[in-house]
């Protein structure tokens, strides 16, 4: 089975910085073999898209409302994801998920809580 575990969310005042990790465990996921991404989802609306990394972690992908302002990492010696987030804003308030590119319905976790204060 396996598990997808966000953290390090928070409240942070719009120009703040936070750090969130994605940490994955499962007898049969083989992280790093696994283009893996970073999603939101925004209170009454759909989630979307943030940020993905390939295998090596040598190629990245954003969403044009972040880009500049995220960083994805990635660590396969700790099956751990990164998502540097600097510049916040207030319409980065959501709720954030990681999940492999593309994502499986039986990956999602609980995601982590960001709340950015204008």
């Amino acid at each position: 089975q396996v598990q997808l575990v966000e953290s390090g969310g928070g409240l942070v005042q719009a120009g703040g910085s936070l750090r969130l990790t994605c940490a994955a465990s499962g007898r049969t996921f083989r992280f790093s073999y696994n283009v893996m991404g970073w999603f939101r989802q925004a209170p009454g609306k759909e989630r979307v898209f943030v940020a993905r990394i390939n295998w090596t972690g040598g190629s990245t992908w954003y969403a044009d409302s972040v880009k500049g302002r995220f960083t994805i990492s990635r660590d396969n010696a700790k099956n751990m994801v990164y998502l540097q987030m600097n510049s916040l804003e207030p319409e980065d308030t959501a709720i954030y998920y990681c999940n492999t590119i593309p994502p499986l319905s039986a990956y999602w976790g609980q995601g982590t809580q960001v709340t950015v204060s204008s």
